[in-house]
Order: C-alpha cells, then structure tokens, then sequence
C-alpha cells in the first residue's frame, strides 16, 4: 500500500459470558505495508437484564421468536452505540460487529451470530460489516478462533496468545507451523458457579482460593471428550453445557470447591496445549487477554502446571478487557480492504476466505 492510510473503526464484541457489549474505538495506520495501531476509546456496555435472560434461552425459543431476537438485538445494540458515539463525540469510518453466538455447529455446515446488521446500521448511520464466521464455515472450516488474525498482524512478537473468555482459546505463532483453537471451557463455568451465590462472578478468584481441590471431579473433568480431539477444533456453548457444566453441577460438593477444581482442571488443560508446541527456546511469551486474566488463583494455577516454562505477559486493561472488540475492528477492515481476514491454517478450512457482509449506512458508506 502506497503512502499513508488512516481509518477509524469501531469494533463491538459481544461474549458468552453475557457481561454486555464491548466497544473499542480503534485507529489504524497503514503506511508502506506496515500497519500501526491504537484503542483511542472503549468501553463495556452492560446488557439491561431481560437481555440477558432472553439471550441465555434464545436457544430453545420457537423460528419466529428466534428471528424476532436476532432483529430486535440488532436495534439494541445500535442504541447502545449510539449512546457509545454520543458520549465520545466520534464519527468512526464503519462499525465492525461479531454478534452474538447462539449456535455454532461446525460439523453440520452452520453457525450464528445474532444481531441485525442492516438494523445496526440503519440506527447508527453508519456501514455496518457483520457475519465473518460463515464464509469460513461454509468452507468446511472451523469458523473460529479468529483472535489469530489479531495476533497475526497486531502482535507478531508473542509465541503465544492466550484468550481467557467464556471459552479460552490459544494461538501459537512460534517457528512450527501457526495452530489456533479453543481449549477449553473457561469464565461461563466459573461465572455459573459464582451465580449460585449471588455474584457474577467470582472477583480475583477469592472463593476458589478458599476451595479445596476434588480429585475425583479433577480426574473426571480433565477426560472431557473435546479435550482428546486434535486442532483445529471449536467449542459450542450449547455443548459446553450439556456435557461439562452439568456434570460439574451434578457433583456433590460446595461451589468453592467447585470453583477450586475447576480453576486447576482449565489451567492444567491450558498448559498442556502450550507445552505441546513450547519448544527450549528460554524466551517465549505468553500474552494473556480476557476477563479470566483478573482471575488470580486461576492465572496462579497456570504459573504451577507451565513450571516457568514460558514467561506470562499480563498486558494494560484495554488489551485485556478489548482485545476481541478489537480483532474485530481489524477484521472490518481487512474486509474492506479486500484482505483474507479467515486463514485456512488455522480453521481447517478449505482456503482461507474474506469474511463479512457489508451493510451499508445512512450517513457514511464505504
């Protein structure tokens, strides 16, 4: 790309763990094919509580309820951004949107992020780009993780990438060839838990740091089929909890216990994947990004299962808590600038692809 190129995109994320709706206002510059990049603004919009009911059952809900969701939550979250934009005073060039995962079924061809782009962007005003799983999935890919695109362009100087969300997911960017993948079940446990004592979730891990460990659940967790398949692999949440969180809510035993073992059985399960790829190289990093980096008995159970292995990065706030918010900023963009934004090397695609559907807006357009 020839001289300098600037774009302001706004990137919102919204998790599984149902927290709200993560906005980061991002600015990138391209300039003689190197690209720079800062979060100028963000911020976490909580969800009002009837979303969040309505989100958590959405899955067994009727087509024409299902439907109904997927258009009104698009209209919500535009007024969410609104309020976003309002309060920043900003005009960003286009909005890049994930969505919300309600179902994610890879093995039969599908997978769906809720959330209306063309209503998302006829509230705003602005283009709206959405959608950038399907492509990849029709493709007999994975249609996830896509953090890698992230970690590809914004940063290249980490071995490893770890994304500790409601499902935590790693990258390795090493010498051998580049793999992605979710790991394991993560925050939506250990949020579950939490609720069942009032809180939504558990601050700094202190109730699984008062638990005990529970070594039959420990060993009976740790043979959870998923953690057996080889890469690249995806978790759906529906999946996750139907055949792990039941069983760790079947068990008899207190929720601190619980949180306890449970903290131990995702670290464990995530060094694992780390160690499969670490190599002796005495200076590899580790980035680690998402709400379950505030957890402290967790990333306390992750330095004792790595062994000092590897050297753990906890990076600024804003990386931590919008690091998704802003891969997708950079996947909208990507797709505008006609990039691949899917890589077949990590999806297990057919080939890579350029993901999103573009909606264009009342204001701007692209």
């Amino acid at each position: 790309m020839d001289g300098k190129k600037t774009y302001h995109v706004l990137g919102l994320m919204s998790g599984s763990s149902l927290d709200g709706l993560d906005i980061a206002h991002c600015k990138f510059e391209f300039e003689n094919d190197k690209i720079s990049w800062r979060i100028l603004q963000a911020a976490t919009l909580p969800f009002e509580d009837k979303w969040k009911i309505r989100l958590k059952a959405l899955p067994e809900q009727s087509a024409l309820d299902f439907y109904k969701t997927h258009t009104y939550f698009g209209h919500y979250m535009g007024e969410l951004t609104n309020r976003f934009l309002e309060e920043n005073q900003i005009s960003p060039d286009f909005i890049a949107s994930h969505g919300h995962t309600i179902y994610h079924y890879p093995n039969k061809l599908l997978t769906c992020q809720i959330g209306d782009g063309a209503a998302l962007a006829c509230k705003t005003g602005l283009p709206v780009i959405c959608d950038f799983r399907s492509h990849d999935i029709a493709l007999k890919g994975e249609g996830t993780p896509l953090a890698p695109t992230a970690d590809r362009f914004l940063f290249p100087e980490y071995d490893f990438l770890l994304n500790l969300g409601g499902i935590a997911n790693l990258t390795y960017q090493g010498n051998r060839k580049r793999v992605a993948f979710d790991v394991t079940p993560c925050n939506q446990v250990l949020n579950f838990l939490a609720n069942l004592k009032g809180v939504p979730y558990d601050e700094n891990g202190n109730m699984a740091s008062q638990g005990k460990l529970l070594p039959e659940l420990y060993d009976f967790l740790n043979k959870y089929p998923f953690y057996y398949l080889p890469p690249p692999k995806s978790l759906d949440n529906r999946q996750l909890g139907s055949e792990f969180l039941s069983k760790v809510l079947s068990y008899e035993a207190g929720v601190e216990d619980k949180l306890h073992t449970c903290c131990h059985v995702f670290a464990s399960q995530i060094s694992q994947s780390i160690l499969n790829y670490h190599t002796d190289n005495i200076n590899s990093k580790i980035l680690v990004s998402g709400g379950g980096t505030y957890n402290t008995f967790l990333i306390s159970c992750l330095e004792y299962y790595l062994e000092g292995k590897i050297q753990l990065i906890i990076p600024n706030k804003e990386i931590i808590e919008f690091k998704e918010a802003l891969l997708m900023a950079l996947m909208g963009l990507l797709r505008v600038l006609n990039s691949v934004n899917c890589f077949s090397e990590i999806t297990g695609a057919m080939s890579d692809s350029i993901g999103g559907a573009i909606y264009q807006g009342l204001n701007k357009q692209i």
